[in-house]
């Protein structure tokens, strides 16, 4: 799938840091997928997030195609641990995304986990024997 997106000026920039939990999750969704590009739709908030390499936007329904919020320049060198927060830039493109930034912080890591909930592989795993070839020096007694 291929969506075309389109962004105003800013109206307000700020830095931040994004919980480990979220960046973790969107990370590992983004990784998995053969793309590189994840779609994650935020239902309850009438949003879809859309997550790449560089950023994560957020499209509000009302406005189409049109970024109302991205997280940006995420700055993963500076943490010291996995569970360190990330530091990372937040623009709003839409007057809605400031109301809409403390929500999406509690409802994007619920849509995301619903997400990663439905590619989950329920089988149980098997470990797959093979039998090593010896070489005919190491059939010989010594």
């Amino acid at each position: 799938m291929e969506i075309t997106v389109y962004r105003d000026a800013p109206i307000a920039q700020a830095h931040r840091k994004l919980p480990a939990a979220i960046y973790n999750l969107a990370h590992k969704l983004r990784v998995r997928s053969p793309s590189g590009v994840v779609y994650v739709p935020i239902r309850s908030m009438q949003m879809l997030a859309i997550i790449d390499d560089t950023e994560i936007v957020f499209l509000d329904i009302n406005y189409k195609s049109w970024v109302e919020i991205a997280w940006q320049s995420f700055q993963v060198q500076e943490r010291n641990t996995l569970d360190d927060p990330v530091p990372y830039e937040v623009v709003i493109y839409h007057p809605d995304g400031q109301k809409n930034m403390d929500r999406l912080l509690s409802e994007f890591p619920k849509a995301m986990q619903s997400l990663q909930e439905k590619d989950k592989v329920e089988a149980p795993a098997k470990v797959l024997k093979f039998v090593a070839k010896r070489p005919p020096s190491a059939d010989k007694p010594k």
